[in-house]
Formats: structure tokens, C-alpha cells, sequence
């Protein structure tokens, strides 16, 4: 059983910082499901960090109130201890991984806490079988997709057999068949009797699994729901609530976007990573220009290597010819600008308006104020970047990109860890970029944004483009069809 009673925290010394929770109560049942909900930056994250030790051992921060988990108190417990109760699955898995080879990661925990070698054998073999992993044996974790070293995180977690285990956005790089496969995971968890902490923005893949809800606001429990009174719930009241949607079959097809009316033409674009198969091969193709293109595709189908070979970041990748012109890579560095699956690695100043500010041409804090209040991030105009939710340094690097008013925009996953409010703030400037003539490409798995703003779509699959069409009638129908799987939406309630 998990309790939380009375629990404050601020981040920082002396909670100089500011975010955190305030006055915090919750039970939790064991072998219970709870969903931890509610816009970016109202306290998810920090719930699953109180759970897992990993509040106040290793986040600074002034806290009041105590947590238990199974009895022990957790800020009293050492972190080792916690780690063999509780596994954690972090938004950002990269930041988890102890090893360069998948086979070796999996196995880490276990060797960590001494297990027999025959028993961790045992374990790595019926976990290979259950989370489908045959393909990601000993391949190289940093060539893996975000979806992919998820996987591998999940698995490692679930080698270790924990009673509890708390899963930080778990969703949100996932594609439609590695969601699915993440469904199964939960359910299997929650057959072996596990205790299930999730935060989540993706709420429709949890019917029939989860047994509360826990809306959340300012850092604050605000109300909580059964299952079935979630269930209950309207799809407005819960867009009104900042949630996403519950049932996808329940979005509505608008209207069909005016499509792409331009097209640039791709040559000789085929890559390989270092020591390993071909990951792109394109040799001559066209594809959409000065609209908003959505690439899909399952994790590994090549679409961020992809981006990484149009934006000049791989050399020796190709051409690209647009309006007359021919770009090579090192062209293309300063035509494109990509915000990163993992916007960490684009972080760089003391402030939020200074991050926005060194990515313009001509400095200027009244345009990039303009930008920040679009992407409601006025509030933490001076924080440090690093401090930021997830969801918050997602747009503070979106907004990074329109400052520097490149000519081509790319966007992996821009809404991964965003609530449904700010998935709409980014489709709304989204638009608003194209409509200044900009090419925005945007790598997504959100069928949500897809269908708010996408004017076209380019089909990836084992390192090719197998489809690309507009998002007219039989195009909403394509597109709907590739996201709205029958097995979720038939789940059991």
C-alpha cells in the first residue's frame, strides 16, 4: 500500500524553484491501477518521484509530509532499499539507461541487486518473449527510436519484478502497435497483483485497466474518480479539464485542410548508422512543401533519422532540391531547424526568454515575449530551462524554433508529455507558421494533432515511404484508420 499524507514539496534549495505539490493526501490500494491526469506542470511527475525515492534522495527541495510504500517511510528509507519495491519507467528512458547494449541493460537491475545468473537468464528470456524484444537483443541503445529504448525500459523495470512500479508518461513516444503492446504490459502487471502508479496525458489506452483517475491542478489533488465515474464524464468536461481524449473513436473528422501546393524533390537520400543495416532509403522521390506534413510510422521506421539526414545533421546524405535550388547537407543547417525527440540536448541558457532570444537573428525580447505568451509559457519566463515539466521544455524548444524563422521547420514528436490545452496552442501556432510560408514537417504519433492541423501525410515504414497523401476525405479516412485500433477501442470497461 502507497500513502501520502499531508505532502509538500518545492523544488530548489529552500524550494527557490517553486512547481512541486502542496498538501498532498492519497491512498493507494495494493494491486490497484491509478492514473495520475491533469495539464503540464500540475504535480504528476512529482507524485511519481515521491513514490520512488527519488524525493528528496536526489531532487533538492523543501518538503513537509511523509510518504510510506509496503510501511517503510520513504525519506528515511535509503533509495537502494525503495528501488527493490518500486521500479520506475521515466518519461525520458535515455535518462535511466547504465549500459550502450540493450541485452545489457535489461539485465542491469537485476545484476545490481545480485540475483543468481541462471535466475537472471530465466528472466531476460520470458521477458524477451513477453514485451516482444527478439528484434532489440543487442543492438545499440543509442541507434534505438524514443519508442524503442522505452520498450527496453519497460522491460528492464519488469526483469526486476517490483511490487510497485510508477511510469512517468509511458506513452508518450510510443506508436499505435508499441501502445498496444504497452497495454498488455499494464494488464499482465496488474494479473501478477503489481500496484500501478501511471501519469499520463494519453488516457484512452488505459480503459479497463485503470481503477482511478487523480485530476490534478496547481500542484494539487482536485478530485478523484472511479473508473466508472471517469467513464461517466463527457468528452468536453474532460477538454474542459485540459485531458485528452478517452476514446478516440470519438473525434470527430473536421474539415479537410487545403493540401500542400508545392513539392521539393529528394535524391540519393539512404543512410546507415555506423556498423549497422541500412536505416533510409529514398533514391529519388517528391514530397509536400509550404504546408503541414505529419509523418507517421512505427518506432524504428526511420523518421527521425530521416529528419536528422534533411536537416544537414548526417553528412553524406543526399540533396534536396526546392524552388530551383539544390541543398546539400551542409546547405541545409541553416535552411532547417529541428526541434529534437529529446529536447534536453537543445537546452542550453539560464532562462527561458534567453533560450528563445539566442535563436533569433536579431535579438528582440518584445518578439520573443509575443512567442512565449502563444505558447502560454509567460509564467516561467525567467525560470531556468532544466526546472521546467516536460511538457514545458517541449514548447520552450518549439518556441526556440520559431524564432529562428528558418525556412523549414522540423518537429519530432512536438506534443509528447502535452495535455490537450497545449497540444491545441501548438497546432494553433503551428498553422500560424505555415501560414508565414514556412514548410513545417512534423514526425507524430498524436492522431489528435494529425487531425487539427496536418495538411498532408508522408508514410514511413522500414526506412522507406510507403504512402503519402493529402488529408481530403479518403485521406481522414487513411489516417483514422492507421491510429483507431479496434483492440483498444473494444477494450473491456
Amino acid at each position: 500500500m502507497i500513502r501520502l499524507e499531508h505532502v509538500t514539496f518545492s523544488y530548489g534549495e529552500d524550494g527557490a524553484q517553486g512547481g512541486g505539490v502542496q498538501n498532498i493526501n492519497l491512498n493507494i490500494e495494493t494491486g490497484q491501477c491509478i492514473v495520475l491526469c491533469g495539464e503540464s506542470g500540475c504535480g504528476k511527475t512529482t507524485i511519481t518521484r515521491l513514490i520512488n525515492g527519488l524525493i528528496p534522495h536526489y531532487y533538492e527541495g523543501k518538503m513537509c509530509g511523509e510518504v510510506w510504500v509496503n510501511g517503510a517511510k520513504v525519506s528515511v528509507q535509503p533509495l537502494y532499499d525503495t528501488a527493490r519495491i518500486v521500479g520506475s519507467v521515466f518519461q525520458n528512458p535515455r535518462s535511466q539507461f547504465f549500459n550502450v547494449d540493450t541485452t545489457s541493460e535489461i539485465t542491469f537491475g537485476c545484476e545490481n541487486l545480485g540475483q543468481p545468473a541462471q535466475s537472471i537468464r530465466e528472466r531476460l528470456e520470458k521477458t524477451v518473449q513477453d514485451f516482444r524484444l527478439k528484434q532489440l537483443m543487442g543492438r545499440n541503445i543509442f541507434q534505438l527510436s524514443g519508442g524503442e529504448k522505452q520498450k527496453i525500459a519497460s522491460a528492464g523495470v519488469s526483469m526486476m519484478a517490483p511490487d510497485v512500479i510508477v511510469l512517468d508518461e509511458p506513452s508518450s513516444n510510443l506508436d499505435a502497435a508499441a501502445i498496444l503492446d504497452l497495454r498488455a504490459t499494464l494488464a499482465a502487471w496488474k494479473s501478477q497483483g503489481k500496484t500501478i502508479v501511471v501519469s499520463e496525458h494519453r488516457l484512452y489506452y488505459l480503459q479497463g485497466i485503470a481503477d482511478r483517475f487523480i485530476y490534478m491542478a496547481a500542484g494539487q489533488v482536485k478530485k478523484e474518480y472511479s473508473a466508472e465515474e471517469f467513464e461517466q464524464l463527457t468528452a468536453q468536461q474532460r477538454a474542459d479539464m485540459g485531458l485528452r481524449t478517452y476514446r478516440l473513436e470519438d473525434l470527430l473528422s473536421p474539415k479537410a485542410l487545403q493540401p500542400a501546393t508545392k513539392q521539393m524533390a529528394l535524391r540519393h537520400f539512404c543512410f546507415a548508422y555506423k556498423n549497422a543495416s541500412q536505416t533510409l532509403c529514398l533514391r529519388d522521390c517528391n514530397i509536400p512543401a509550404n504546408g503541414i506534413v505529419g509523418i507517421i510510422g512505427n518506432n524504428g521506421a526511420g523518421k527521425s533519422t530521416f529528419s536528422r539526414c534533411f536537416c544537414g545533421l548526417e553528412n553524406h546524405c543526399g540533396k534536396v532540391i526546392w524552388n530551383g535550388q539544390s541543398y546539400r547537407p551542409k546547405d541545409r543547417l541553416n535552411t532547417c531547424y529541428m526541434v529534437m525527440q529529446d529536447v534536453n540536448h537543445q537546452l542550453f541558457t539560464e532562462t527561458v526568454l534567453d533560450e528563445v532570444l539566442i535563436s533569433m537573428a536579431d535579438a528582440s525580447r518584445e518578439a520573443a515575449e509575443k512567442i512565449l505568451a502563444d505558447l502560454d509559457l509567460t509564467e516561467v519566463i525567467d525560470r531556468h530551462p532544466m526546472s521546467l515539466s516536460g511538457g514545458q521544455k517541449q514548447r520552450v524548444a518549439i518556441a526556440s524554433a520559431i524564432a529562428s524563422k528558418r525556412a523549414i521547420l522540423f518537429f519530432d514528436e512536438p506534443t509528447s508529455g502535452l495535455d490537450y490545452l497545449h497540444m491545441k496552442e501548438v497546432a494553433n501556432v503551428l498553422r500560424q507558421v505555415r501560414d508565414r510560408g514556412m514548410s513545417v514537417y512534423v514526425i507524430t504519433h498524436d492522431l489528435e494533432l494529425i487531425l487539427d492541423c496536418c495538411t498532408d501525410i508522408i508514410h514511413f515504414e522500414s526506412g522507406t515511404i510507403i504512402d503519402q497523401f493529402p488529408m481530403d476525405g479518403a485521406g481522414l479516412e487513411k489516417i483514422r484508420s492507421y491510429f483507431i485500433n479496434k483492440k483498444i477501442i473494444n477494450a473491456p470497461k
